[in-house]
């Protein structure tokens, strides 16, 4: 599927301003844009946001730039010099959604506080995304999203028993608050549209977002003072759940409901475990864990990934395989459902990139626009506000815009 006009999407006539940089703030940008917002996205002149030079860069460009800001216009705009605040407040008072991850204080100090902005626009939707939120001791230290796992509860049990934790691979702490960022704005749009009345501001913090999926880590702790430990690739207290070798890779295997624990037992030739009394239910197999684990990676190890998949689905026992890059890119599954999507690119190349989640079947998002050049719609954008051509190039010549 390639990246062309397509109907307005959900959120069509929703105007956004995004400040701030890399991947807490700029991912509700891309979210929203995706189901049609139109996104303006405030750039420093000059570099622009550091996520354009971050990871694997092609003709000059990171790859993961065309994905995090596809659907957005880009304006290059000094917010430290007090003509680029003026125009940056212009733009926040036409707006409905103002998206910041700067440090907390920072839009104070540019006079953009809440206090005044919702002077300028009384029913702005003000989302702010920080390390640790804009209340508390912690709310000056600065925050990446690691620090958010950290804090949060994630980094200590990701890894293997008695090893340094480890990261999970992307910036999950920093996509955790995005989401939670892009819940608020949209429950703060849908109470304005029913309820009326002012905007608000929405506080998310990272250590928070992380916290808010750590499912029973608290409950366990205040009931039973238990303290849970990382625990490799099974799943604690829930058997069996587990990453299983094979001849040529690895399958997780998820076997824990009563009934496909049977199934898995009859596919492994374990029927003696399977119509075992004692391990009929979760709790008695917890007890037995390691010797049902044993029984299936004695099952898995002689075979191959694909004959282990084969028989499992055969007997709809949940299971997959661990997947690569290559693996995602080549999949039909992935194809069949434009998770895969040929996007092109301001320099005349094509990038593939994931596709819009989640699906909404009535009003679908879509690549409506490649991911800008730095200060692509500076000029745009500005007239839209009335500003005259003239004005325009004297902003530019004193370096305001660009």
């Amino acid at each position: 599927m390639t990246a062309t006009a397509l109907p307005p999407g959900a959120l069509a006539g929703l105007r956004v301003v995004e400040m701030g940089q890399l991947i807490a703030g700029p991912f509700v940008g891309k979210t929203l844009g995706d189901f049609g917002a139109d996104v303006i996205k405030i750039e420093a002149p000059g570099g622009g946001d550091p996520l354009r030079g971050w990871r694997l860069v092609k003709n000059g460009t990171s790859v993961w730039w065309q994905v995090q800001s596809r659907n957005k216009r880009s304006i290059a705009l000094d917010l430290r010099a007090p003509e680029g605040q003026d125009i940056a407040r212009q733009l926040i008072a036409e707006a409905d959604v103002l998206v910041e991850n700067f440090r907390p204080g920072t839009l104070e100090g540019w006079g953009m506080g809440w206090d005044e902005l919702s002077k300028l626009n009384p029913g702005l939707v003000m989302l702010r995304i920080s390390g640790y939120g804009q209340t508390g001791p912690y709310k000056d230290r600065p925050g990446f999203g690691m620090i958010g796992e950290a804090v949060g509860g994630l980094r200590h049990l990701t890894g293997e028993p008695g090893r340094v934790p480890v990261r999970c691979g992307i910036s999950i702490g920093d996509t955790l608050a995005a989401l939670h960022g892009v819940i608020g704005v949209l429950t703060a749009l849908y109470h304005h549209k029913v309820n009326g009345g002012p905007g608000q501001v929405i506080d998310v913090a990272l250590h928070e977002a992380v916290f808010n999926v750590m499912e029973s880590l608290i409950p366990e702790y205040s009931a039973f003072g238990a303290v849970r430990e990382p625990a490799g690739s099974a799943l604690p207290g829930i058997a069996p759940s587990n990453a299983y070798p094979c001849q040529d890779g690895v399958v997780l295997v998820a076997g824990n409901g009563d009934s496909i624990f049977k199934r898995l037992m009859t596919a492994i030739g374990r029927d003696d475990l399977g119509q075992d009394p004692q391990l009929a239910t979760n709790a008695g197999r917890v007890q037995r864990v390691a010797e049902i684990d044993a029984a299936i990676g004695a099952w898995t190890a002689p075979r191959r990934v694909d004959e282990v998949l084969a028989a499992l689905e055969a007997a709809s026992v949940p299971a997959g395989k661990v997947y690569t890059a290559a693996d995602i890119a080549h999949d039909p599954h992935y194809q069949a459902r434009d998770m895969l999507l040929q996007q092109p690119t301001r320099d005349g190349e094509t990038v593939t990139v994931p596709g819009v989640v989640p699906k909404l079947l009535g009003t679908p998002g879509s690549l409506r626009i490649p991911a800008p050049r730095l200060g692509e719609d500076t000029d745009a954008v500005l007239r839209e506000i009335g500003l005259s051509a003239e004005q325009i190039n004297a902003l530019r010549e004193r370096g305001v815009v660009a």
